[in-house]
C-alpha cells in the first residue's frame, strides 16, 4: 500500500464521521506509505457532467476551453488512480446513495478506451491490481438490506473500470443515539485496523 489515493466526499467538513475514520486510518499508515494523495471532493468540487463535458471527454479537435480544461482534469484524476496501489474512498450515504461529489469523480474517470474498453464479450476495466477500501457511514442501519443501494452501485462502477478488489467498512446507526454511534465508530476503526494490519 505504498502509494495511497484518498477520496473524501462528505459535505459535513470537520463534523464528518467518514472523514474522521479515513483520517484515523491514514494516521495508522504513517510508516507504511510512500505517498498519500488526498482529494476532498466536497471542499474542492469537480465539474458536474453535462452535455458539453461529456462531449469533451471523448477528445478530438475543436474543443471549447471548458472541455479542454475538464479533459486535462480527467487525465490527472486517472493518473492519480494509476499511480496508486490502494484507494481509500469515504462514501457516506445521502438519501440512499453516494454523495454527488463522489459521483462527479466517477463520471470524470469512467472513460471508454482509457479506463475501460468495450469488447465482443462486454466491457473490460483497464485499471487493475489495486486494493480499494470503501468506508461508508450512515445515520440508520442499511447493510445487506433493500435500502442499501450504494454498495451494489459502488461494486458495479468500480468493477467497470477494473477495480474488483474492494472491501467495505461500515459505520451505521450514527443518528440513532450516542450508544449506537460510539459502538459503530469503534467497530469501524477495529475493522480498518484488521484490514490494514
Amino acid at each position: 500500500m505504498s502509494n495511497v489515493l484518498v477520496l473524501k466526499s462528505s459535505i459535513l467538513g470537520d463534523y464528518s464521521q467518514s472523514n474522521a475514520l479515513i483520517d484515523h486510518l491514514i494516521a495508522s499508515w504513517e510508516t507504511k506509505t510512500s505517498s498519500v494523495i488526498e482529494r476532498d471532493l466536497a471542499a474542492n468540487p469537480l465539474p458536474v457532467l453535462d452535455g458539453e463535458i461529456a462531449g469533451g471527454l471523448r477528445g478530438g479537435d475543436n474543443l471549447t476551453a471548458r472541455q479542454k480544461e475538464t479533459l486535462a482534469l480527467s487525465d490527472q484524476l486517472i493518473e492519480e488512480v494509476k499511480a496508486s496501489d490502494t484507494l481509500v474512498i469515504a462514501a457516506p450515504m445521502y438519501n440512499f446513495t453516494i454523495p454527488t461529489q463522489l459521483k462527479n469523480w466517477f463520471d470524470l474517470i469512467a472513460r471508454a478506451g482509457v479506463t475501460f474498453s468495450y469488447t465482443e464479450t462486454g466491457p473490460v476495466g483497464l485499471l487493475a491490481d489495486k486494493k480499494v477500501i470503501v468506508v461508508t457511514t450512515r445515520g440508520g442501519i442499511h447493510k445487506d438490506g433493500a435500502t442499501d443501494l450504494m454498495v451494489p452501485y459502488l461494486k458495479t462502477i468500480l468493477g467497470f473500470v477494473g477495480l474488483t478488489d474492494v472491501e467495505f467498512v461500515y459505520g451505521e446507526a450514527l443518528a440513532m443515539g450516542d450508544e449506537f454511534a460510539t459502538k459503530a465508530i469503534a467497530d469501524a476503526k477495529s475493522e480498518l485496523e484488521q484490514l490494514t494490519a
